[in-house]
């Protein structure tokens, strides 16, 4: 049995926090799972959890807050290093999508979306080499969906611009 599932987010109330910076080295993770996408496209399960559990689940993983537990005492998380929680779908599907969307692709965007070119702050954890990383960043823009890949929050903040509802309505986020 398939399940397909495609997320839209129109109205939501939590406020999300930005994902906060892992001081972890690339060097101390496990190789990075480049999977190949299948006929239905990338989907969370088949591609996305794999990625984030060997590249994120040291700072995001389970041991890491709720987005409400983060919320509560967030500088003491960040001094622990840890983030809110992306190793389940819906505890992702938060961070990408409302209230702070384009805080996941700030991150890991690889700076060529950026007037200064800079890389996220979290790219160069994507992978150990640079091939690498432009796969598993070019899978994870696959599976927000085609045109849905930009770095504007969900509401306007100096020069970074709202999203809109066609942007948003691209979101694909397939589980």
């Amino acid at each position: 049995m398939k399940l397909k599932f495609v997320a839209t987010f129109a109205s939501a109330t939590l406020a999300l926090p930005v994902l906060v910076a892992c001081t972890t080295t690339v060097a101390q993770k496990a190789p990075t799972p480049i999977a190949k996408t299948t006929e239905t496209g990338v989907t969370y399960r088949t591609h996305i959890a794999p990625l984030i559990k060997a590249q994120c689940a040291e700072c995001h993983g389970d041991d890491a807050p709720t987005l409400a537990e983060f919320k509560l005492n967030e500088e003491g998380y960040k001094k622990d290093k840890l983030g809110p929680r992306t190793d389940t779908y819906a505890d992702l599907l938060q961070i990408v999508a409302y209230p702070d969307h384009g805080a996941f692709m700030r991150r890991l965007d690889d700076g060529t979306n950026t007037p200064d070119k800079k890389p996220g702050n979290m790219y160069k954890n994507l992978g150990e080499t640079d091939a690498e990383r432009a796969a598993n960043l070019k899978m994870i823009k696959a599976w927000v969906g085609e045109g849905a890949w930009n770095l504007n929050r969900w509401k306007a903040k100096g020069d970074v611009p709202g999203i809109t509802k066609e942007q948003l309505d691209k979101l694909q986020l397939k589980y």
